[in-house]
């Protein structure tokens, strides 16, 4: 991977995904993920988007991207149609999870989740000593001006994947530079999981 698709969550999830898969980036936003997975690795890619701009940086790119709302869309697809589903930091954006991750397990074999961790120590400091939302780097929002519908921890998404049967495969915590190896709820600052239903 080159230049500003470098980032570290990005960089996790093109070493996850084998070459000539086929996957689906829901909330693909402007291709950088897509793109060089499709350069480099010839996956047979298709995203999800809504931002217009986004779309329209994703077809310069020759990406097929379908402008789309992905808690309606994926009711569309028939069973087992993509080897990986991507929903890399727009789960919290999501009003319908369990639909979402339930519908993906559906129709892909592993479903990669990415989210920004909401227990991340510097988070907890600003809300107890400070009595304000937090802004972090995976965070980056105001409350009055965020995407974001929800709010959660490493400890709550993977007792949410407990509760309904899903199997973590894999999964990765990331702080602001490189990878955590301790304390990830506390540490991390988002978190990676490789889900999958399948036997």
């Amino acid at each position: 991977m080159k230049n500003s698709e470098n980032q570290l969550d990005h960089r996790i999830i093109y070493s996850i995904i084998e070459p000539e898969s086929r996957v689906l980036d829901l909330g693909c936003g402007k291709g950088h993920l897509l793109y060089p997975l499709v350069r480099d690795k010839r996956i047979r890619a298709q995203g999800i988007e809504l931002d217009d701009k986004a779309i329209q940086e994703c077809v310069r790119k020759g990406l097929s991207v379908f402008q789309d709302d992905i808690e309606k869309s994926l009711r569309e697809y028939p069973d087992d149609s993509f080897d990986y589903i991507i929903l890399n930091q727009s789960m919290q954006e999501v009003r319908k999870v369990d639909c979402v991750i339930g519908e993906a397990l559906r129709i892909g074999t592993k479903v990669i989740v990415g989210f920004p961790n909401f227990a991340y120590y510097k988070s907890r400091c600003v809300l107890f000593f400070r009595g304000r939302s937090p802004v972090t780097k995976s965070l980056p929002y105001l409350w009055y001006d965020t995407p974001n519908v929800r709010f959660l921890s490493i400890k709550d998404f993977e007792d949410f994947c407990e509760g309904k049967n899903i199997r973590i495969v894999e999964s990765h915590y990331l702080g602001e530079k490189t990878t955590v190896k301790l304390l990830p709820n506390l540490f991390a600052l988002n978190a990676i999981f490789v889900l999958t239903n399948k036997p």
